[in-house]
């Protein structure tokens, strides 16, 4: 009997490989040298990772970076999401980080 899913493979944490924060937190320092981002936050959850930003400690994130196990696949799925809205899917960590720089910026006037 075969099994359909294996759940000893999610039940660990999953973890941003070293490049991938990298250049999650090379766009971050970039929108914190501008003022509009201020903190950030790493969770690590069975099967998923997240990083989100926020623009004043106590609020709830602006913005999560998601990356998730996909079932029966080696290759993760990452996620862009504006607080419970999805901006952007795909498998690539530089789509999601390039879409989330075309985002609008705060103006400071």
């Amino acid at each position: 009997m075969q099994r359909v899913s294996s759940p000893k493979k999610f039940r660990k944490p999953l973890f941003f490989s070293r490049k991938e924060l990298g250049q999650i937190l090379a766009t971050y320092s970039a929108n914190v040298i501008t003022g509009e981002w201020r903190d950030y936050a790493l969770d690590h959850l069975p099967g998923s990772a997240s990083f989100s930003i926020f623009r004043h400690t106590h609020e709830i994130p602006l913005f999560v970076v998601e990356k998730r196990q996909r079932f029966n696949k080696e290759t993760p799925n990452f996620t862009l999401r504006n607080r419970n809205r999805v901006l952007c899917k795909s498998a690539s960590i530089y789509e999601i980080l390039d879409h989330l720089n075309q985002l609008p910026k705060l103006v400071n006037g």
